[in-house]
């Protein structure tokens, strides 16, 4: 699917769940870069910081091997975090970034500053975030696909059957929240995806013009229990125009609260 893939990392502990993920999004021969930043350019700490790398560099080898991924490591010091991210994708032509949103459930704010944000709204190749669940690895019983409109976006369901096609059995569910459609039939309510996942189509947008946007992740996450949960997808293409969904307010909120794996893509 990717080609090239940009991973920034903070911790180790972040190195092998995140080159799991990305391993899955890759195509045949696809490399995956690691990019550790020390956010200062002040000596002695960039000394030790840059030494202390080590404990990123040999994970990141190490975990490409036994996955037989092609990874790359890069550290690099800047306090310019965001623009050092979007500077590296740019130099490398990578086809996406994938960042995790940092902090706890129990946070007001899981972003670490505003970093996934700056870099969401100004890459210019994709830009896919995971929350700490989605990382956590292990089988899904469904995918969830959340849209404003008829259909997700054509990146989203490309990510969703690329999940899905390596976890037999796990279905996609189109969820739409088109307004004024809810309880309608929508069209093959039950078909199947381009690369044959079984595919089904609900309507559960019948509250939506009354809905305030702020309360737009609250709304998701009780469509989703109603669904009993499985991986959240949400996709935006950038290309449409509209109002943008993937908002930080709308990633904080719906991060902070979800109970179960979420991926975001912005294409």
């Amino acid at each position: 699917m990717y080609r090239q893939l940009l991973i920034p990392v903070k911790e180790a502990s972040e190195v092998e769940p995140t080159i799991d993920i990305g391993a899955r999004l890759l195509e045949p021969n696809g490399e995956i870069r690691i990019l550790h930043i020390i956010p200062t350019t002040r000596m002695p700490q960039v000394t030790r910081e840059w030494r202390a790398s080590v404990n990123i560099v040999v994970p990141a080898h190490e975990t490409g091997a036994a996955l037989d991924v092609r990874v790359e490591p890069e550290v690099r010091a800047n306090v310019d975090v965001p623009g050092e991210i979007l500077e590296s994708a740019e130099a490398h032509e990578v086809d996406a970034i994938l960042m995790t949103l940092a902090g706890d459930r129990r946070s007001r704010n899981p972003f670490v500053g505003h970093t996934a944000s700056a870099v969401l709204h100004h890459a210019r190749c994709d830009v896919v975030i995971v929350n700490r669940l989605a990382l956590a690895g292990g089988r899904v019983p469904r995918i969830l696909l959340p849209t404003l409109g008829e259909m997700p976006t054509p990146r989203a369901l490309q990510i969703a059957e690329e999940l899905g096609l390596k976890m037999p059995g796990v279905g996609l569910t189109v969820l739409s929240l088109a307004p004024g459609k809810a309880g309608s039939a929508p069209p093959d309510p039950l078909a199947t995806s381009p690369r044959g996942l079984p595919l089904q189509h609900k309507y559960v947008g019948g509250a939506l013009p009354a809905l305030r946007r702020r309360r737009l992740p609250g709304f998701l996450l009780q469509v989703a229990a109603r669904e009993r949960y499985g991986l959240l997808l949400i996709g935006e293409d950038s290309r449409a125009g509209g109002t943008a969904l993937l908002t930080r307010h709308f990633l904080e909120d719906l991060f902070r609260a979800a109970p179960c794996p979420v991926i975001a893509v912005r294409s």
